[in-house]
């Protein structure tokens, strides 16, 4: 296979899941999206938080590219998945969006078997290899986040994705 068309796959796939992600959440008001469903605590409008941050900022500008502006931001940022109660929620869906389309820019300008230009300190000795890994990796988190988002959503309102009125 080759370059162009696995990276096209794997993009195709992250595609998918971010579809994924942001259909779930079609139709839910602002409540809706801040009530926290689980003992956990976290809400719908957090996990979309920590997508936008942790997943396609951390992953794609900042190990990936190594933008230092980026690795700057992520070495002081808090809590991800607490929204301030001033941020308006179309505002978390409009930065997930952003930083998926800047995620596409550094997929587009990077070489399937770049290594990473950053890492983060921290325990373990576990490594990304190449930017078709972290596209892998992202792939995985955010099918995983998506799966919890489902469950949020029936939780909520009783929603299914991708059920079919028989």
């Amino acid at each position: 296979m080759s370059a162009t068309t696995k990276t096209d796959t794997l993009q195709s796939w992250l595609e998918g899941q971010r579809r994924h992600v942001l259909g779930i959440l079609e139709g839910l008001d602002d409540d809706a999206l801040r009530r926290p469903v689980l003992p956990s605590g976290w809400s719908c409008l957090g996990l979309v938080q920590h997508l936008a941050l942790d997943v396609e900022r951390f992953w794609f500008r900042g190990v990936v590219a190594g933008d230092p502006d980026v690795v700057a931001a992520i070495e002081r940022d808090d809590d991800a998945w607490q929204v301030d109660a001033a941020v308006p929620s179309h505002a978390v869906l409009d930065r997930y969006r952003a930083e998926i389309a800047l995620a596409d820019d550094v997929i587009a300008a990077t070489s399937p078997g770049a290594a990473p230009r950053w890492w983060p300190q921290g325990p373990g000795d576990w490594r990304l290899a190449d930017r078709d890994e972290v596209l892998l990796h992202v792939i995985t988190e955010t099918a995983c986040h998506a799966g919890h988002l489902d469950a949020a959503r029936e939780l909520v309102d009783g929603r299914q994705w991708l059920v079919l009125d028989g």
